[in-house]
């Protein structure tokens, strides 16, 4: 089993930037890890993913452009740098993994709050 802590969500004003974190342990090894997240009254949202053994990286087509997801060296981290944030982006966002490539997104972490102010 995979644990997933999350961190550096906040306050930030339209404009500004906020990079987040997220912490793996509890396994060696998965194949890919992502972020998602979930407004109030709205379905949980796919951001972006990273796929941990070549690196390459997809985003939902509302923050492409604005969101970076990159690896950490240790292998058991992932960043999601965020740009440009706009008040649409405020919600809860969740770290996911995918143990195997068939697999669904299986593993979460609580979730991080992110707030965009005007």
């Amino acid at each position: 089993q995979v644990q997933l802590v999350e961190s550096g969500g906040g306050l930030v004003q339209a404009g500004g930037s906020l990079r987040l974190s997220c912490s793996a342990s509890g396994r060696a090894a998965m194949y890919a890890m992502g972020w998602f997240r979930q407004a109030p009254g709205k379905e949980r949202e796919f951001v972006a993913g990273i796929v941990w053994g070549g690196g390459s990286a997809r985003y939902g087509d509302s923050v492409q452009g604005r969101f970076t997801i990159s690896r950490g060296k240790s292998g058991t981290t992932t960043y999601l740098q965020m740009d440009s944030l706009n008040p649409d982006d405020t919600a809860v966002y969740y770290c996911a993994a995918k143990i195997t490539k068939s697999t669904n997104w299986s593993e979460w972490g609580q979730g991080t709050q992110v707030t965009v102010s005007e």
